[in-house]
């Protein structure tokens, strides 16, 4: 079976903390009457710090759409490289043993998408398949994930490089002072992130199976509207609730598979932010602890939209690697509003994971 091998991620050098967050806030959105709820509704965010791609002082300003898609695509050009290298370094593979590249991102727009670039500059063959996603968002991780999956299964023995690049920064809009524009300000974080799911061998997590489900009209709930200005991220203030309804969708998905989801060995989640993580683990009746690397990831870095599941998941190999044949869930919540799940075993060359 396919296998995600061992993530690599990177985060911007400028580093913004909550209390300078607070702080820009406070300013520039002096006497507004919705203010008081924003700057709480950051405080408990649980998020301590986040990286960006720009200082501080030029991610205030906002210079033009055009100017900051710019930016994206040398910023995108500058940084994936690296984080490339050191997937495929974990995956003991390299760039011409890829024969699909998953892109995701939803901050930025290329046309063609950054792959075409990542395979002329980084050595991946020409008849590489390119599979770039813009639009599911947060959700796009683990979209990413299932269809490097389905990818696997329907050509076996290839193997699949997924690149997440979310610079959030670039999307901020000083303009907007609504409480779900507010929130966000203080919420989401940039950063690159890559992994590799060989179709044979390695050492990882043995993907067994996936699904996605959409709950109904609720597709306006979180969402863009495309200005001159570029990208206004729109927040439903009922979306922290969602995971009562996908909690059962997450149960069922696992009994599918003759597993109990509440008694499983490793989780990676979406930190959509701590209401989700809260909830989640009341509904499928876990302790909070078992998303510890979602609660690290939103603490150390915010949301970082789809890289999210991949630094998760990275920490899952650094800091407790599970037994062979320990059962684990995937998870990542974005726009739509849209779930994307997957099952797997813990596997490495040599073990056989239990059925």
């Amino acid at each position: 079976m396919p296998r995600l091998c061992k993530p690599a991620m990177m985060a911007p050098e400028h580093i913004i903390t909550v209390e300078e967050t607070l702080e820009f806030a406070e300013k520039a959105h002096a006497g507004k009457p919705q203010l008081p709820l924003a700057l709480r509704l950051i405080r408990n965010t649980g998020v301590k710090k986040r990286h960006i791609v720009q200082p501080i002082e030029q991610t205030l300003r906002h210079p033009g759409f055009e100017e900051r898609n710019r930016i994206y695509e040398v910023e995108s050009k500058k940084r994936t490289p690296e984080v490339i290298e050191r997937a495929l370094a974990n995956a003991d593979l390299r760039a011409r043993d890829i024969d699909a590249m998953i892109y995701v991102s939803c901050t930025g727009f290329m046309m063609p998408s950054l792959t075409a670039w990542l395979i002329n500059k980084l050595g991946f063959r020409p008849d590489t398949r390119q599979i770039p996603i813009a639009q599911l968002g947060c959700a796009a991780g683990g979209a990413a994930i299932n269809r490097a999956h389905d990818f696997c299964v329907a050509h076996p023995g290839s193997n699949v490089l997924i690149v997440s690049c979310e610079l959030c920064s670039l999307c901020y809009q000083p303009e907007a002072d609504d409480i779900g524009s507010l929130l966000s300000d203080g919420l989401f974080g940039d950063a690159v992130a890559a992994a590799v799911v060989r179709g044979i061998g390695g050492n990882g997590i043995e993907l067994e199976r996936n699904a996605s489900y959409l709950i109904p009209n609720t597709e306006d709930w979180i969402s863009y509207a495309v200005k001159d200005t570029g990208f206004h991220f729109q927040l439903d203030r009922r979306v922290p609730g969602t995971m009562e309804p996908l909690a059962p969708v997450l149960r069922e998905l696992a009994k599918d598979h003759s597993w109990d989801a509440g008694k499983l060995d490793f989780y990676i989640v979406h930190a959509g932010g701590p209401r989700i993580l809260d909830d989640l683990a009341k509904f499928l009746e876990v302790d909070r602890d078992v998303f510890r690397h979602s609660w690290s990831t939103l603490s150390e870095y915010g949301n970082i939209a789809s890289a999210v599941v991949l630094e998760a998941a990275r920490r899952l190999f650094e800091e407790d690697t599970p037994a062979p044949g320990a059962t684990g869930l995937i998870a990542g919540f974005g726009p739509g509003i849209t779930a994307e799940m997957a099952l797997g075993t813990w596997g490495a060359d040599g073990s056989r994971p239990a059925s």
